[in-house]
């Protein structure tokens, strides 16, 4: 499988997408809203999406809150950040649960991985917000380590992004490309903390850098610079797994160059896999300029066995699971 992640533009495959997907260049499929309207539709789109080429990496951003892909017909996540935040005496466990619900309710559907969880730290950044697990390190190293061994329990590999930490600047890298002033030791005093122990732990399988530039440390963004990735990430924190770029085609990105050179420049820096989104000429452009031996190996992330949406609706853990976190957003008016 090769290094691309590649997004497919409805709920069926079209021609052009099959031809993708079989490229030696693609190793996986991102999905968004726009490919689901029901579970009985996203089963038969998985299906061919196996069917063309098994073993792609099928991925989702599907943390809870407003990031939740899969909605009809799936369970209502609350965000993160509003689970974290609760003063109750059962908050570990509730952000337990639902790091296990999203997890074995995706891996039910047959797909691999949910980019989650976020480790920023909440400090006043636009797009993270309440997806964070906390404002101070240790908090969201308990909230998020919590989460985690959820995900674990039900069988998913995690992904913590967004490495160093996108929650100190306030610009939305989707739309513009932040700048973070602070120097590298602040930074490792604060943001860097919860990648540190979590990835010390062995708890994260992958990680996404941030398209921010913090330029005390260096003029690109930290997912096109080898500082950040291999001397930052790689030696001093340990870090042994995989390493996404976030969406190539995000104005964060831009000052990369064009489509061909911001994938070049995220493997130069130590990116395995690559991701470009909502942009088909900048995803071909993309798949024709990778070289064909790039194959990294996507064991690590791959679902375990399981057992299909049946099997998991009727399981006690999941009403268990699933009643406690109702129960909990009732009492919260979140699921007004």
């Amino acid at each position: 499988m090769g290094p691309f992640i590649l997004d497919v533009n409805g709920c069926e495959l079209d021609a052009e997408e099959r031809e993708l997907l079989a490229h030696p260049t693609v190793g996986g499929v991102i999905f968004f809203s726009r490919n689901y309207h029901d579970r009985e539709q996203l089963t038969a789109l998985v299906r061919s999406i196996r069917a063309v080429k098994p073993g792609l990496l099928l991925t989702v951003d599907h943390e809870g809150g407003r990031v939740q892909r899969f909605r009809n017909g799936f369970f209502p996540l609350p965000a993160s950040g509003k689970l974290a935040a609760l003063n109750h005496p059962e908050r570990q466990d509730l952000l337990a649960d639902a790091g296990w619900l999203m997890a074995a309710e995706l891996l039910a559907h047959d797909i691999d991985l949910s980019f989650a969880p976020v480790l920023d730290l909440e400090r006043g950044s636009e797009v993270i917000g309440d997806r964070s697990f906390g404002c101070d390190p240790q908090p969201v190293i308990d909230n998020a380590g919590a989460y985690l061994r959820g995900m674990s329990d039900a069988g998913m590999a995690a992904v913590a992004k967004h490495f160093p930490g996108h929650g100190s600047v306030r610009a939305d890298s989707h739309k513009e490309s932040p700048v973070d002033e602070r120097e590298l030791a602040e930074i490792e005093q604060a943001d860097l903390v919860p990648f540190k122990a979590l990835i010390a732990q062995g708890m994260i399988q992958g990680v996404m850098p941030a398209h921010v530039i913090y330029r005390s440390v260096d003029e690109r963004p930290a997912g096109f610079s080898s500082f950040w990735l291999n001397e930052v990430l790689r030696r001093r924190l340990g870090f042994n797994g995989l390493i996404f770029s976030d969406d190539l085609t995000m104005e964060g990105a831009a000052v990369a160059g064009g489509y061909a050179e911001r994938a070049r420049q995220a493997l130069a820096a130590g990116c395995d896999l690559l991701l470009a989104c909502n942009h088909r000429a900048g995803a071909v452009s993309i798949i024709d300029s990778l070289p064909h031996d790039l194959q990294p190996n996507l064991s690590s992330l791959r679902k375990k066995d399981n057992a299909g949406p049946a099997h998991l609706y009727g399981s006690r853990r999941w009403r268990e699971a699933a009643g406690r976190l109702r129960r909990i957003g009732a009492e919260q008016g979140w699921n007004d």
